[in-house]
């Protein structure tokens, strides 16, 4: 059986020494909800900001108004913003947020639904990555919350690397 990714996640930020925190949009808090599964796990997991709506990115992390209205909630710069912004407010050393179209409305023809939109971000770099889930509204949920942990673990696994 393999080992889950939120077991692993602990065990590579228990390494390193890192904190960790997350700001979720679509996912409604279920990354959360699986990191603090394991225990042990408020040794790295700082916390979390659910913000669904604009006014909450905007008040809670710091997004601009201008991002949200030139790019929307699901996009590159959004997510980016929303990470720098928990990690700043919550002190961590690493983030990861997400914000995407769990459905079945809110589509758009360039964003239809299950396109969600992953941001991390450390002292060392910001990466984003784009996914197109196709399942009803709580598999996208599901698939996303496994996506952001998949990126999380690829992340500290490449900064965790000897050869950096």
């Amino acid at each position: 059986m393999e080992t889950p990714l939120e077991v692993q996640i602990g065990h590579l930020l228990r390494q390193k020494r890192w904190k960790f925190a997350t700001a979720e949009s679509c996912t409604g808090g279920l990354i959360g909800h699986r990191i603090t599964e394991i225990p042990g796990s408020s040794e790295y997991y700082l916390g979390g900001v659910v913000a669904y709506a604009y006014e909450a990115k905007v008040t809670l992390l710091g997004v601009s108004w201008e991002t949200l209205q030139r790019y929307g909630a699901v996009s590159r710069e959004t997510v980016l913003e929303m990470a720098h912004g928990v990690r700043t407010r919550l002190g961590a050393d690493i983030a990861v947020s997400v914000s995407g179209i769990a459905g079945p409305g809110g589509a758009t023809p360039d964003k239809p639904v299950g396109t969600t939109w992953l941001g991390l971000v450390t002292a060392e770099g910001e990466w984003a990555r784009l996914y197109r889930f196709d399942g009803d509204r709580t598999e996208n949920k599901a698939q996303a919350a496994q996506a952001a942990l998949q990126f999380v673990l690829d992340i500290l696994t490449e900064l965790h690397s000897p050869n950096r």
